[in-house]
């Protein structure tokens, strides 16, 4: 399984509309970051992504997307949904699961309510197929297990995604490895974090673990974890990697790396801790 890291932003994106602020006018690409998105490839071809952005146009091209299975929703805001609009190209042939919760998918029908009404030709609409998603979801060898986290008050999805093997002995698998996707996230309860130890009811605890979790800034948010917060989850989801995303402009690529290096000495941490990027690639 391949993952990428199609956005790495907070909900403005970076630059910032009207900011000359160091990291704003960085020359270093990895200072760029579009709004929060992950492209998942699994071995056998299957293609999803997290969350459809209002870049996602231009980070589907940049992917060399060309074709989709599913759509899975973290939650309804603005940088997470208003590019779904863009998946009309790869829809035609069939109409696109688009799973998430029942906030989510309720807020995702009433903003895009042109998809489900009788419209006048010409421009074209996506063809998608929404669904309230109740348990994990199968997509080939790849299992996407919704779990339930705070955004602020607000009830969201992060994804544990799977990819299972045939083992030699008939009928048994085995998961190849997992990685764990939260954004916009602040709180995550005991239930889940014991269905990412476990994996679900499919599945046991994928090694080695990949975590990417929503990490704004170094000061306290009231609606997101910060850095420090982001890292400690990880940590105590076991992962073997910790990638930081969802972050604003207030530190470049550069400091926060500096940042998690020396967070991860001071904590006496043998494991890989690290900023993502767009366009960052993962082998899972």
């Amino acid at each position: 399984m391949m993952i990428t890291i199609l956005g790495s932003g907070t909900s403005q994106g970076v630059p910032v509309i009207g900011c000359g602020c160091p990291v704003c006018t960085s020359s270093d690409s990895r200072d760029k970051r579009f709004r929060c998105s992950l492209y998942v490839e699994g071995s056998d071809g299957e293609r999803a992504v997290i969350d459809t952005g209002p870049e996602f146009r231009l980070q589907a091209l940049q992917a060399r997307m060309k074709s989709l299975d599913a759509v899975f929703l973290t939650h309804a805001h603005a940088d997470h949904i208003h590019g779904l609009d863009d998946i009309r190209q790869i829809s035609w042939g069939k109409p696109i699961p688009v799973y998430g919760n029942k906030l989510t998918i309720e807020e995702f029908k009433e903003r895009f309510s042109y998809i489900f009404k009788n419209t006048q030709l010409g421009g074209g609409k996506p063809h998608v197929n929404p669904i309230i998603v109740k348990g994990p979801v199968q997509l080939g060898k790849l299992t996407f297990i919704p779990l339930p986290v705070k955004h602020g008050n607000i009830d969201i999805l992060g994804w544990k995604i799977n990819e299972t093997t045939i083992n030699t002995a008939p009928g048994q698998t085995s998961a190849k490895g997992g990685v764990v996707y939260l954004t916009d996230c602040s709180h995550i309860d005991e239930d889940t974090f014991s269905q990412i130890a476990e994996g679900g009811t499919q599945h046991k605890l994928s090694t080695p673990l990949t975590a990417i979790i929503g990490g704004l800034r170094i000061r306290p948010h009231k609606t997101h974890f910060s850095f420090e917060e982001a890292i400690n989850a990880g940590v105590r989801m076991k992962a073997k990697r910790i990638y930081l995303t969802h972050i604003c402009h207030d530190y470049s690529h550069q400091e926060i790396e500096e940042y998690c290096r020396n967070f991860a000495i001071k904590q006496g941490l043998s494991i890989a801790v690290a900023p993502a990027y767009d366009g960052l690639e993962l082998e899972i």
